[in-house]
């Protein structure tokens, strides 16, 4: 049996992949701040599969200590703070937990054991000012944010430990990706709960930024599979891991509304868009890598992963109705 030791296991990528690995006959480990927190926040189908252990990012003699005890072959890194609205938010501590913790990680690896093999979760945040569409794996990088400045430094730090030091690291240049268990900080759930919000009477407008933005959605689930079989190459390297295919906020809303049989047009209401996230060039990735060495591609199209979070979202709302009717 194989042990995995996954960070951040209790956001959307974490639990997904969480849920992958248990079904392949490996054991979970889930590095977490607060083993309570965490077991109120897992989904209710790993609380008792996922053993938790107490971890910090910023102890690298913890992390040396957790790694001895649990000796995984494979370390996956989703902790840190997240893309969205808090990118500008506090960027020392991003660039400590986003950048200078995995570092300390990757030594901690270094020093337990070698031959760990490690997935860290970048982000498309890296190529910030974009000067060509799409971005690959060999696009440069132009970071506009803390977060995605701190992303950027691991991932260098990947690549030097990797050529440096021999260790089987690898980068998931991640685009946006979606799911049920996306935060309400997202405007793709925002979007998506307040749909089903709409639809049970709960409320009557949804306010958005620009609907003329356009972003390369995908489903997470899809996404850390690209990521597990990263960890399963005879090689390490890094993939951008993307649809290849751009859709707008609108049509989002439009899919959204248009799936429980309302016109998005009753119900939005767009506002200023923040000047510092206009594109000039588009941004979308190019995963021909990532399908050509991993054969991998996206299995959940656009429309199916919006119906897909809108029923969820619907049946969360419908639960609560019920709870507070009780």
């Amino acid at each position: 049996m194989k042990t995995a030791l996954i960070t951040g296991v209790t956001g959307q990528d974490g639990s997904y992949l969480a849920e992958l690995l248990i079904a392949k006959g490996y054991r979970v480990v889930g590095a977490v701040r607060d083993e309570q927190l965490a077991l109120e926040s897992l989904p209710s189908s790993l609380v008792s599969r996922v053993e938790l252990v107490v971890w910090d990012m910023l102890d690298q003699r913890r992390m040396v200590d957790v790694l001895s005890r649990y000796r995984p072959q494979e370390v996956y890194n989703f902790a840190g703070y997240s893309s969205g609205a808090g990118m500008y938010d506090d960027p020392v501590a991003i660039g400590e937990v986003n950048g200078l913790a995995v570092a300390s990680m990757l030594e901690a690896i270094r020093e337990v054991d070698a031959n760990i093999r490690f997935c860290q979760a970048s982000s498309s945040e890296m190529f910030g000012e974009v000067t060509e569409s799409p971005q690959s794996e060999e696009t440069p990088f132009y970071p506009r944010s803390p977060y995605g400045a701190a992303k950027l430094y691991a991932h260098s730090m990947i690549r030097i430990y990797r050529q440096h030091y021999g260790l089987f690291a690898c980068s998931a240049i991640l685009f946006n990706h979606e799911s049920p268990r996306r935060g309400l900080g997202f405007v793709t759930r925002k979007i998506t709960h307040e749909v089903a919000s709409i639809k049970l009477g709960l409320t009557n407008e949804l306010c958005l930024g620009s609907l003329d933005a356009r972003r390369d959605w995908g489903f997470a689930g899809d996404y850390i599979r690209a990521m597990w079989l990263m960890l399963q190459s005879a090689q390490a390297d890094d993939y951008v891991l993307a649809t290849g295919e751009t859709h707008s906020v609108r049509e989002f809303c439009e899919c959204a509304f248009g799936y429980l049989g309302m016109d998005y047009r009753d119900y939005v209401r767009e506002g200023s868009s923040d000047k510092r996230h206009v594109e000039l060039v588009q941004i979308i990735g190019k995963p021909e890598k990532a399908r050509r060495c991993l054969s991998w591609v996206p299995e959940l199209g656009f429309h199916e992963l919006v119906s897909m979070m809108v029923d969820s979202d619907l049946r969360m709302l419908r639960e609560k109705i019920r709870e507070n009717s009780i």
